[in-house]
């Protein structure tokens, strides 16, 4: 008997780090140290009072029943503190906040929440690759905002065609941007609602990079715009800010009817998140930012040593303000960005993302994620320099 995958399958485009696994697989097997700056996965570990914390609710038997799918009410209260504390934004735990196992969980099941077939998504390009399966799903159609480089990889409002927008019933973003790094202001945000408001869309923040900055950048939440709320949710992770990508925990705030919605769809489809890994959440939002601040310093001395030394290289390369990525222009002109990646990896061992595998706008660009220590950094300076990729 022979069993076929649902067509639907056929319409999702491939995922973008299985390729990569498999392209440094088959690199490794020739006995190649590989340097891998291609997922945004953190090296560094989860602070231990947050493992322990976890290892010490989850001796308590009462915590291995089923667990909400709307997060336990002390969860969600820490939560709603926390958007107080570093947003002065007021949230009410339950109608405007949930739970979700990994925020991609939910930004991937919220097109088949409040999107109907045929009706419009406005999604930027590029983006992270995750966001696209649930739009094909929902049947939406998909109308790609470009990210461009002169734009400060925001997307035009402007350039969006009346047509489009009076269509569109949800529009995604993702601020501190991956991939392309950039930071969006208050006075674009202010547009996004205004924009919102106007063609009656939804706005979906993704946000796990938000507090993920460098310099003189503040950390700015969607929902502290005035009116946001009456147009959107935020999506926010515990998984870059604490390291705890493994632990899939997460969760959504923002207009209270979007919430319901999407928590019809997550209760019918999925469960909520194992009650000790939500302990260790409210652990880590108690802390304040003492671990953030360290890990951003870590990853700016990290930003440093890539950006300053492919610049030695003669590479154009503009330090990023936020998130743990770096974006730059393919370093050979007109040469597309997954041959070069490719090469680059068989010929260095180094593994970095090429653009194109966020979508059509990301092509001419590279992203490298700051995920290894200072020290392989500047090995990787040095095996791309020892391979010729010196353009100067």
């Amino acid at each position: 008997m022979e069993i076929k995958a649902a067509e639907r399958l056929n319409q999702f485009p491939v995922y973008l780090f299985d390729k990569l696994d498999a392209d440094k697989a088959a690199v490794q097997a020739r006995g190649v140290d590989v340097i891998s700056l291609g997922q945004g996965d953190p090296d560094e570990g989860t602070p231990p009072d947050i493992v322990e914390e976890l290892a010490r609710t989850a001796r308590d038997s009462k915590n291995h029943h089923y667990p909400s799918f709307k997060g336990l009410p002390e969860y969600l209260q820490t939560i709603a503190v926390f958007y107080k504390n570093f947003f002065n934004v007021s949230l009410e735990p339950g109608p405007e906040i949930l739970s979700l196992i990994g925020s991609k969980s939910g930004v991937g099941r919220l097109p088949l929440a409040v999107v109907n077939p045929g009706e419009a998504i406005l999604c930027p390009d590029p983006c992270y690759p995750a966001y696209i399966p649930g739009m094909i799903l929902a049947g939406a159609q998909i109308d790609y905002m470009p990210l461009l480089e002169k734009n400060g990889f925001l997307p035009d409002l402007t350039k969006i065609p009346e047509t489009t927008a009076r269509k569109a019933k949800l529009m995604i973003l993702n601020y501190p941007n991956n991939p392309t790094s950039a930071v969006a202001t208050v006075d674009f945000l202010k547009e996004v609602v205004e924009f919102a408001k106007k063609y009656e869309i939804i706005v979906a923040y993704d946000a796990p990079y938000n507090m993920m900055l460098y310099g003189n950048e503040k950390p700015i939440s969607f929902l502290q715009i005035p009116g946001a709320k009456d147009v959107g949710v935020e999506f926010h992770s515990m998984s870059k800010l604490f390291n705890m990508t493994g632990w899939r925990c997460a969760f959504v705030s923002g207009n209270r009817h979007v919430i319901s919605a999407l928590s019809t769809m997550i209760s019918n489809t999925d469960m909520g998140i194992f009650r000790p890994i939500q302990y260790a959440a409210i652990k880590a939002l108690k802390n304040g930012t003492t671990f953030i601040d360290k890990m951003n310093a870590l990853y700016l001395e990290r930003r440093n040593v890539i950006v300053n030394g492919l610049r030695e290289l003669g590479w154009k390369v503009e330090p990023p303000k936020g998130t743990f990525f770096v974006w730059l222009p393919v370093p050979e002109s007109g040469k597309e960005s997954i041959p070069f990646a490719l090469e680059l990896l068989q010929k260095t061992g180094v593994l970095i993302t090429p653009g194109r595998g966020f979508g059509e706008y990301g092509e001419g660009y590279l992203r490298i994620a700051l995920t290894v220590s200072a020290e392989r950094l500047r090995e990787v300076v040095q095996r791309i320099k020892a391979a010729g990729y010196v353009y100067k």
